[in-house]
């Protein structure tokens, strides 16, 4: 079967190629919700595939397939769900007037990403609400905005995770040409656009693929129920079911590249495991355009073997998540040491953090009870994305508070520096860069009303547990949406604008000083400092900068251990003067305000 036949295909002049895999069925039938509505069999072919080229259909019209006669499912595949997961998908006409040729993508080493969720970050909710504020996050520093998954979901509200019609961009945001307009424009500005795609699992609300195929297993348990099979019979087809979907969201809306939500949640047996078989898929398309298109795990095993290239039996992804950084930094910042948090909480985790990204890397975990992760030294720095905060670490708090609400803007701002002038790549979650004032909470918009209860007590029942002390939103609560909201006024007034000046002279730092644009954890060092104090040097040819972070709650004055010269003072995170320069090695001694950064370079090497 040729590459990218699932679904309805336009094919112009009135015709559409129609293919389902449907192996639980005997017969199936496309039923043309038209006027005359029409039942037009499809032809079986091997593998329990069904496929017909049909005359007489628009982009626009609606269609469902009936198996064995008698229930009627949206396609799987479907390109549109216009009135929603549970009613018939539309034919769509990829056609679009792209601007963007010539477009080569963004360098893995240039990557600074921005996390946005597109029904909060405007007022509008949408695809095009996005494009007005492109310009800024370029001007900021930013190069890629990342989207939380934006496949067609329950509702007009939801992060995202619980989406069913997996090809269907969401129709409260704009749908197909919304998401074809917002990828266009952020080309336009110089930036690339990273989807989060869920292959995982699937919500629980409209999701009809088990009525069609052998697309989950009871062999194996996931937080979702059974896990989606990848590694047993029928499996082929799940995979390629997969597999056209990220080369869709490629070929048809010329996405940049993915963030694999759970990858350590996708359970594969097989000699080769399923984000291999995903990530050559990309790899070669992205040869095919010529253009950079990037593969992203999120996984919390701390195992190397996402980005190790198949050549040496790993995945051959092109970076993952490295949370231990935010764990350490959160632990120190806030005092919280409860769940995973309670590995973590001194100096030492933060500067192993730094130094290498994986803290647990094959030693033991009180909290896990054995041991785990393994050693990152087979990775590049580039190959990993740190972070403050975003989406999971905000919005699966009780009350969905942002880090500056926990700890203030003082240490925000110190936890900023700590990560952006990391050598690691930088995510950034929307509204930080200006300490937005509204939470991020957890909403959905189920139908089935037996479903929505379920969620809302879940919720409840989940945070009684730990004991926390906010009130827990309902998900249901329209309320709960509006307050996620976004307001970007904010960014201009006192102290918010002083964040954002912070966040640009981060990033331009990080991007004009070739010492932070170096990308290499080896040409870096990490020493701890007494107090709660974190020295951190890199270096490369012809440069040397200096970072110095006080994480305690009172003002330091540690002997720095830095090579000889004078160190220019570049930035401090503190209100207030800051000194010019210091000397080293004699009286390399500084004064550095609480829960603060200082960045120094030495003189005379650029």
């Amino acid at each position: 079967m040729p590459d990218l036949e699932l679904g309805a295909i336009w094919l112009g002049n009135g015709r559409v190629r129609f293919t389902v895999w449907a192996p639980r069925a005997r017969e199936v039938e496309v039923h043309l919700h038209g006027e005359p509505p029409r039942f037009v069999a499809l032809e079986p072919c091997p593998h329990g595939y069904y496929r017909m080229s049909i005359d007489g259909v628009q982009p626009g019209d609606r269609y469902t397939y009936r198996l064995d006669g008698v229930d009627e499912w949206p396609d799987p595949a479907s390109r549109s769900q216009p009135d929603g997961v549970h009613s018939a998908s539309a034919i769509v006409d990829p056609t679009f007037d792209w601007a963007d040729g010539g477009w080569e993508g963004i360098p893995r080493e240039a990557l600074v990403i921005y996390e946005l969720h597109v029904g909060t970050f405007s007022a509008a909710g949408s695809f095009d609400g996005v494009v007005p504020m492109l310009p800024s996050l370029r001007d900021l520093g930013v190069t890629a905005i990342e989207l939380m998954p934006v496949a067609q979901f329950p509702g007009d509200r939801n992060w995202g995770y619980d989406g069913v019609d997996l090809y269907a961009p969401q129709t409260s945001y704009g749908g197909p040409d919304g998401l074809r307009r917002l990828v266009d424009a952020c080309h336009a500005q110089g930036l690339a656009v990273l989807l989060d795609v869920v292959y995982n699992h699937l919500g629980p609300e409209g999701n009809y693929l088990a009525k069609y195929g052998y697309y989950f297993t009871d062999r194996y348990h996931t937080p979702w129920g059974d896990a989606v099979n990848v590694d047993g019979p029928w499996s082929d087809d799940v995979r390629r079911f997969f597999i056209e979907n990220a080369l869709h969201w490629v070929r048809e809306y010329h996405i940049d590249g993915f963030r694999l939500d759970a990858t350590d949640r996708i359970i594969d047996e097989s000699a080769i495991h399923f984000l291999r078989s995903l990530s050559d898929a990309i790899h070669e398309e992205a040869t095919r355009q010529d253009r950079h298109i990037w593969t992203i795990a999120e996984s919390d095993a701390n195992d190397v073997r996402y980005i190790v290239p198949a050549a040496r039996n790993g995945y051959g992804l092109d970076a993952q998540w490295g949370d231990d950084l935010h764990h350490a930094l959160h632990a120190l910042l806030t005092g919280e040491r409860d769940g995973y948090y309670s590995q973590f909480g001194s100096i030492a985790e933060l500067a192993k953090a730094v130094r290498q990204v994986f803290v647990f890397d094959g030693v033991y975990s009180e909290y896990r009870q054995r041991t785990y992760g393994s050693s990152p030294d087979q990775g590049d720095a580039s190959q990993f994305v740190v972070c403050s905060q975003n989406h999971d670490q905000v919005g699966n708090r009780a009350a969905g508070e942002r880090l500056s609400h926990i700890v203030g803007h003082d240490a925000a701002r110190l936890a900023a520096a700590i990560y952006l002038l990391s050598p690691y790549i930088p995510l950034m979650f929307m509204g930080e860069e200006y300490a937005e004032d509204a939470p991020f909470q957890y909403f959905t918009s189920h139908t089935d009303p037996a479903l929505a209860e379920a969620v809302s007590r879940g919720r409840r029942a989940e945070f009684s547990r730990f004991g926390w002390q906010p009130e827990v939103p309902d998900p249901q609560d329209p309320a709960t949406f509006e307050r996620s909201k976004l307001d970007h006024s904010l960014s201009e007034r006192g102290e918010h604008a002083a964040m954002l000046d912070l966040y640009r002279d981060l990033l331009r730092l990080r991007r004009e000083r070739p010492a932070l644009a170096c990308l290499d954890k080896r040409r870096q060092d990490v020493v701890e400092l007494e107090g709660d104090v974190l020295l951190v040097r890199r270096w490369t040819d012809g440069d040397e900068v200096a970072m110095v972070y006080n994480l305690s709650a009172e003002s330091r004055s540690p002997l720095l251990p830095l090579p000889p010269g004078e160190w220019k003072v570049l930035l401090g995170t503190a209100d207030g003067p800051q000194p010019e320069l210091i000397t080293a090695p004699a009286s390399a001694r500084l004064t550095i305000a609480p829960r603060s950064a200082v960045v120094l370079a030495r003189e005379g090497v650029i």
